[in-house]
């Protein structure tokens, strides 16, 4: 089930969307699914402290001749680590394998993102550049209609009193 699409603003896996079929290192299926737990499950400390209170026990039962089913150099648990290193080797192997791949597409994701940020982010500079142009350009209309008005208020303050010195008969 793909998870739902949201607006791309807010999307911030957008980018890894195209690898989701990476996620599980075995597939999607019951084998893939048990396989992936299994290899997970050999480099967990419970593992390896259930594994080592086994061969403590192992070799404790055997030496103390409690029982004797395998008596030193203890073959049969040689040949339990040797079956057990057969199935893990190539499950956490394959489990690496994936997990490269995974990491390389993750990669490449984030190399796409980061390549459209910069794009993004160069428009923008190039948008804040235009207005500021803009602005100054504004800027300097405004200063240029300040003058003129100054101007203008002087020349219509200068004709008002000159108006008003041969209204008054002042001359």
């Amino acid at each position: 089930m793909k998870p739902p699409v949201t607006d791309a603003t807010t999307d911030h896996l957008r980018f890894h969307r195209p690898h989701a079929h990476l996620v599980t290192t075995f597939g999607n299926d019951w084998f893939a699914l048990k396989a992936e737990a299994f290899a997970r499950f050999f480099g967990t400390p419970f593992f390896l402290g259930a594994q080592t209170l086994v061969v403590l026990i192992w070799i404790g039962l055997n030496t103390l001749g409690v029982t004797r089913f395998d008596v030193y150099p203890f073959i049969l648990l040689n040949l339990a680590f040797s079956l057990q290193a057969a199935y893990a080797a190539p499950l956490i192997l394959l489990a690496q394998t994936r997990q490269a791949a995974r990491d390389k597409a993750n990669g490449e994701a984030d190399a796409l993102h980061r390549e459209q940020l910069a794009q993004a982010t160069a428009q923008r500079q190039l948008v804040a550049e235009q207005q500021s142009a803009q602005l100054l350009l504004l800027l300097e209309q405004n200063t240029h209609l300040t003058e003129l008005t100054k101007q203008l208020t002087e020349r219509v303050e200068a004709l008002t009193l000159e108006l008003h010195q041969k209204l008054l008969g002042k001359d």
